[in-house]
């Protein structure tokens, strides 16, 4: 069965790298169309730059930028709004357009709380996303944005309770992690084959190791708790178009995962 085109859309660069990379270099390596929409920092930023060489390390296309300011970072994008307060229909009829144009079958974004941090850039990117994914098989809705295009399913990236606790014990304790029911969790991807890879690309966001955020932690950890840490990756699909008769589809060769029941360690 061939493997479904797929576009991923995240806040910053790095999310794309930390709640996806092994499903993206999962995708790009099984020959599937991948790429990402990145929704803050301007094109000609250096994190633009370490995003365009996280990508070629998974084997995905060159980065597609949205363009708005990192709400905690106005510098990130000096000419664009932060991405937060910029009118909503910009910001869906700009991935409206990405999403016409690439025509993906599946869409990979954040889960409704943001991932574990709750950022604010996270969780509007949720929103974001979902009326765009929506919006884009819709030929009334900004119609100089392409022809209409409808994705099958979109996945969201999401942490189940049950993982949280080995979380915390690799990064430390943290005041708010949100997570989600083990039951909402739909697939679990066991991405240890390629976590050298996932794990390089993450590491190739050099700013964010040098500053000591996330990619920085990583970058200190030893290889047993890397593996721990990022070697999984969880997701809750949600349908977008109409099921077609016949066979369910099968979900686990859509993300090419190997799936396993929410809340099962790693073998």
């Amino acid at each position: 069965m061939p493997v479904p085109s797929l576009l991923a859309v995240f806040a910053h660069p790095d999310d794309e790298s930390l709640s996806a990379g092994g499903v993206l270099a999962r995708h790009a390596a099984a020959g599937a169309r991948t790429a990402v929409v990145t929704a803050t920092w301007a094109a000609d930023s250096p994190r633009a730059a370490e995003l365009a060489d996280a990508l070629r390390i998974l084997g995905v296309g060159p980065p597609r930028m949205l363009g708005y300011a990192d709400a905690r970072v106005p510098r990130s994008a000096p000419d664009g709004a932060r991405f937060c307060d910029a009118p909503l229909d910009d910001a869906v009829r700009r991935l409206v357009a990405h999403i016409r144009e690439f025509r993906p079958e599946v869409v990979v974004t954040h889960d409704a709380y943001g991932g574990l941090s709750g950022h604010a850039d996270h969780v509007h990117t949720h929103r974001v996303t979902v009326l765009a994914a929506q919006a884009a098989g819709l030929g009334r809705l900004f119609p100089e944005a392409g022809d209409p295009w409808q994705p099958s399913a979109l996945y969201l990236a999401t942490h189940p309770h049950s993982a949280v606790s080995a979380l915390t014990e690799v990064v430390g304790p943290h005041e708010t992690v949100y997570s989600v029911p083990d039951d909402l969790v739909t697939t679990v991807v066991d991405v240890r084959p390629w976590l050298e890879r996932k794990t390089a690309a993450v590491l190739a966001h050099r700013t964010e190791v040098a500053r000591g955020a996330v990619p920085g932690l990583i970058a200190e950890l030893p290889p047993r708790s890397r593996e721990r840490l990022l070697g999984t990756e969880w997701y809750i699909r949600q349908d977008l178009a109409p099921k077609a008769p016949g066979p369910a589809k099968d979900v686990r060769t859509e993300l090419t995962a190997t799936a396993r029941p929410p809340g099962t360690a790693a073998p």
